[in-house]
């Protein structure tokens, strides 16, 4: 064990104030490789568009781990802590799969923002969203009048989703020929 810890200080600076460069590359190295592993472990929820849940664990994670590499904490008990936030983060995330209630106290719930064409203004208000942002958010997806929208709901994740109205056919002409009745529609 003596042998291990006289290991840890020549090659990282285990104990030691302030490291030398090469011992600091080291520390990086293994930081790194240790956040890899952590992010693996955490199946890479906190990566791109999530819920504040999973960002969270990010920022504070990146704040934890890089106390390891500056050597103003020491590295074992410091990626200790990294592994128990993920295993924190796996945890909380498995009781919001399990219990709804216990999902959008953590993860919060989604606003309806627009049903069918009529923009709900209490929800925005809610949400602090601006008619401006809305509308950025449908020409985002395609939409460009929100009376074109069946729902657009602001998810967990800040994103907003938009289901289109399927538009009514509006009948142009109808016609009977020859004993048939012709119909020309117009779909939009």
């Amino acid at each position: 064990m003596e042998q291990l810890a006289s290991l840890a200080e020549s090659l990282f600076g285990a104990g030691r104030d302030s490291p030398d460069l090469l011992q600091v590359v080291a520390r990086a190295a293994l930081v790194y490789l240790a956040a890899l592993v952590m992010v693996r472990w955490g199946e890479k929820r906190f990566m791109g568009k999530n819920t504040a849940f999973d960002v969270i664990l990010g920022v504070i994670l990146g704040s934890v781990v890089s106390r390891a590499i500056n050597s103003t904490a020491d590295i074992a008990p410091t990626l200790a802590a990294g592994f128990m936030l993920v295993g924190l983060h796996w945890g909380f995330a498995s009781l919001a799969f399990r219990s709804d209630h216990f999902g959008t106290l953590v993860k919060s719930h989604t606003r309806v923002l627009v049903q069918d064409g009529h923009i709900n203004w209490d929800e925005m208000r809610r949400a602090h969203m601006s008619r401006d942002d809305l509308l950025g958010a449908l020409r985002a997806e395609g939409v460009e009048n929100p009376s074109r929208v069946k729902e657009a709901r602001l998810e967990r994740s800040g994103e907003v989703s938009v289901v289109t109205r399927t538009p009514e056919p509006r009948i142009l002409e109808a016609v009977i020929e020859d004993g048939v009745l012709k119909v020309v529609l117009k779909l939009r």
